[in-house]
C-alpha cells in the first residue's frame, strides 16, 4: 500500500496549477488534457472514422467540438463483454460570454455585451482584471479551421459604482442588473475613434474594432479572416497556492478543472508505473464533458449520446482479430462502473450552520463521498461500498456529505448517465469553498488524494467487481 504524501500533493497541486493556468475556457482545457496525453503515448483517434486497429493495452483519445474528450486503455486481459472503468467530469465553468453582436457604446466608453453561461456567483466578477479566451473560426481561402485564442491580458473589467453614489449598499447590500450593469469596459470610445474609422474592424458592426484587432493581433491573422467565435472572459489573476502554511490552492474553475486534471493524471499515471494495463481485463476511461453548467443537454454534454455510442463502439470492436460476443454493449455495462467527479461543499467556517451537522467535509481530509435520498446523486450502498475497497488499496481518506433537509440540493452527470446506461455509479468530489465565485478555494492534499483514488481504481476495480455480489 502507498500512502499520499505532503510532497507528493504539493507537487501534485503545482502541476495542476499549471493545468488550469492553461485552461481559460473548455477548448483550451481540452487541449492541454491532449498536450497531457499525447505525451504519455496515448494516441488520437476520430469518430469520423472506423475504428478497426485497436490493440490490448492500446491507449487513444478523441474530441468532440474541441470542448469534450474523451481517453481510454484497453486493458491487455480485455475480452469481450468485460467491464469499463469510467471516470466522467467537465470542463466548463459559469463564466460571462461574448454576446454575437456585443458592440455597446455608453457615455463614451466602449463596452462589450456579455451573456451569463451557468449559476455564476456574478458579484465576484466586479473590478477584477478580465481577459478574453476560447475558439474562433478562421477563414483562410475556401478553407475554415477551427483556433484558440487567448488574451491575457486585462483588457476588460466591470466596475463598482462608488459607494458616494450609492449609499444604498449599507443597508441593502450589493445589488446589481445583470443586462444593464454587469456588462465589461473595453476602451474609452475617444480613443479608439481613429482606429474605428480608418480600419475594416468596425465593418460589420457587431463586434468593436479594438477587439478585433486584439484577437487579429493575437493570432497573427487579419481582421477579414475572423469568422464566428465563441470566447468566455477570465480572471488574469494566475492561480496560487495560499494559506499560512500552503494548505490552500485559489483558483478559477475548479469546479471542475480540478475533477478533469485528477483524472487525466490519473489515467495517464495508470499505464505509466507498475505494470501499466498489461493485467488489467478492463477498458479503463474517461470522459470530459462540456455544458455541465447548463444542464448537459447539447451535442458534447453528458446527457448526449457521447458516452453511449464510445461504448458501444468498444464493445462491438473486432480487437486483435477476436470479434465481440453477442450482446457486448448490455454484458459490458453489467460491468462496467462510473466515478462521476464534480467539486464538492467543504463546511465553511463562517456559515457552519449550512451543513447538516454530522456531515461537513474539511479541507485536506479527502475525497467527499455524496449521497442523496432523492437521487441528486447516483451514490448506492453497493457502489458506496466498491469504491471503499478500492480507496483502501491506497489508504485514500474518504468524506461523507449529504444536504440539510431544509436546503436544496445541486446535482451532477451522475443520475443522467446511471440512467442513461444502467451504470453502477457513485458522485464523489474534492471540498472546496467559494463554489462558482471568479475565485475559488480548494485544499492542496486532496489533489494527490483525488488523482490516487482514481487511479487506484482503474487498478484495482475489476479484482474488487469480483468479490461483489449482488444480482445473479
Amino acid at each position: 500500500m502507498t500512502t499520499t504524501t505532503t510532497t507528493y500533493s504539493a507537487t501534485a497541486a503545482r502541476d495542476f496549477l499549471t493545468f488550469v493556468r492553461a485552461s481559460p475556457s473548455p477548448f483550451h482545457a481540452v487541449a492541454e488534457s491532449r498536450r497531457r496525453l499525447e505525451a504519455a503515448g496515448f494516441v488520437a483517434i476520430s469518430e469520423k472514422s472506423s475504428w478497426s486497429n485497436l490493440k490490448r493495452n492500446g491507449r487513444y483519445y478523441f474530441t468532440r467540438n474541441q470542448s469534450s474528450l474523451i481517453a481510454f486503455v484497453i486493458g491487455g486481459q480485455y475480452k469481450s463483454g468485460n467491464g469499463f472503468s469510467i471516470v466522467g467530469a467537465h470542463t466548463d465553468s459559469p463564466c460571462l460570454k461574448v454576446k454575437p453582436v456585443s458592440k455597446k457604446e455608453t457615455v463614451g466608453y466602449q463596452k462589450v455585451g456579455v451573456e451569463l453561461y451557468g449559476g455564476g456567483l456574478w458579484h465576484t466578477w466586479f473590478d477584477r482584471d478580465l481577459g478574453i479566451a476560447g475558439r474562433v473560426l478562421v477563414k483562410s481561402g475556401d478553407k475554415i479551421t477551427h483556433r484558440l485564442v487567448r488574451i491575457d491580458e486585462p483588457i476588460l473589467r466591470i466596475p463598482t459604482l462608488a459607494i458616494h453614489l450609492d449609499s444604498s449598499v449599507r443597508s441593502e447590500g450589493f445589488k446589481f442588473n445583470n443586462e444593464t450593469q454587469l456588462t465589461p469596459v473595453l476602451a474609452l470610445a475617444s480613443k479608439s475613434l481613429n482606429a474605428e474609422s480608418s480600419s475594416s474592424a468596425g465593418a460589420t458592426g457587431k463586434h468593436h474594432a479594438a477587439l478585433l484587432s486584439k484577437l487579429a493581433g493575437e493570432m497573427s491573422v487579419t481582421v477579414e479572416e475572423i469568422g464566428e467565435f465563441e470566447l468566455c472572459l477570465y480572471d488574469t489573476h494566475a492561480s496560487t497556492i495560499g494559506g499560512a502554511n500552503n494548505e490552500f490552492i485559489f483558483s478559477a474553475r475548479l469546479d471542475n478543472l480540478m475533477s478533469s486534471f485528477c483524472a487525466v493524471e490519473a489515467i495517464v499515471k495508470s499505464v505509466l508505473e507498475s505494470s501499466g494495463s498489461e493485467g488489467d481485463g478492463n477498458i479503463r476511461l474517461i470522459s470530459l464533458f462540456d455544458n455541465e453548467e447548463v444542464g448537459s443537454q447539447t451535442a458534447f454534454g453528458a446527457d448526449s449520446d457521447l458516452l453511449e455510442v464510445t461504448l458501444r463502439r468498444l464493445a462491438g470492436a473486432e480487437i486483435e482479430g477476436e470479434k465481440a460476443v453477442g450482446n457486448a454493449l448490455e454484458i459490458s455495462l453489467a460491468n462496467s462502473f462510473l466515478i462521476s467527479a464534480d467539486m464538492a461543499h467543504a463546511v465553511h467556517p463562517n456559515y457552519s450552520e449550512k451543513h447538516e451537522e454530522n456531515h461537513r467535509p474539511s479541507m485536506n481530509k479527502g475525497i467527499v463521498i455524496k449521497q442523496n435520498a432523492n437521487q441528486k446523486y447516483a451514490t448506492t450502498s453497493v457502489t458506496n461500498t466498491i469504491l471503499r475497497e478500492v480507496a483502501k488499496k491506497r489508504n485514500v481518506p474518504l468524506q461523507e456529505f449529504v444536504v440539510r433537509n431544509d436546503s436544496p440540493c445541486g446535482s451532477t452527470i451522475g443520475p443522467m448517465l446511471s440512467a442513461k446506461l444502467g451504470l453502477r455509479t457513485i458522485d464523489v468530489g474534492n471540498p472546496q469553498l467559494s463554489m462558482h465565485s471568479i475565485r475559488e478555494t480548494c485544499g492542496v492534499e486532496d489533489v494527490g488524494s483525488a488523482i490516487d483514488l482514481f487511479q487506484s481504481f482503474f487498478e484495482e476495480f475489476a479484482a474488487v467487481d469480483k468479490r461483489v455480489t449482488v444480482d445473479f
